[in-house]
């Protein structure tokens, strides 16, 4: 079970990420954005080794490599590049550029989607026990993070947010979400 503390460690690397974000801290923000990257790898690949499985049949396995690509490449897509990746991450402060279209037309927190295909995707490829604990704790964990990031950060950080939470869902997609978000990818790609 240290391999769920470890992954929930990372969750609170990145709260403080976020606020080091909204403080300006310049040498702190890096350095957290690390831990937070090597904490969550080490949490899942030391999940991933250890040993116990479910005797699912092959074809359940096979199902689950699909969801975890499409769960990593579409974490990746939201996360790293429809956001401004050197504002966001690696530039001191926050972007102050509050993304509403693409994916956060569809909810403002597109990531938790993701991972919560990723861990599912992980969770039947690897046929593991422990993932299927980790993964359901982990995507606990990152809807209680994005919560905290709504009450304590995002209004701060970002002007228009308040109004972004008004006609956006957080996490679960609407039918009008769903039509804004597919507008909006099509209008970026043509």
């Amino acid at each position: 079970m240290g391999q769920i503390v470890l992954g929930a460690a990372a969750f609170a690397l990145a709260f403080a990420f976020d606020w080091a974000s909204r403080c300006h801290s310049a040498f702190v923000k890096p350095v957290l954005g690390l831990a937070t990257a090597a904490c969550f790898l080490a949490a899942l690949l030391w999940t991933l080794a250890t040993p116990g499985s479910f005797a699912w049949p092959q074809w359940v396995a096979i199902v689950g490599w699909p969801l975890l690509v499409a769960g990593a490449v579409l974490l990746s897509y939201s996360l790293f590049i429809e956001i401004p990746f050197v504002a966001t991450y690696a530039r001191r402060g926050s972007s102050e550029v509050l993304v509403t279209t693409g994916t956060y037309a569809l909810v403002r927190h597109p990531g938790v989607l993701w991972f919560g295909l990723l861990m599912a995707g992980l969770t039947l490829a690897s046929r593991g026990r422990l993932m299927l604990i980790a993964g359901t704790a982990w995507l606990i964990l990152d809807a209680i993070y994005v919560w905290l990031q709504e009450l304590f950060l995002f209004r701060k950080m970002f002007p228009g947010y308040e109004e972004y939470q008004r006609t956006t869902p957080m996490l679960v997609p609407t039918p009008q979400s769903l039509v804004r978000c597919l507008r909006s990818l099509r209008a970026q790609s043509g």
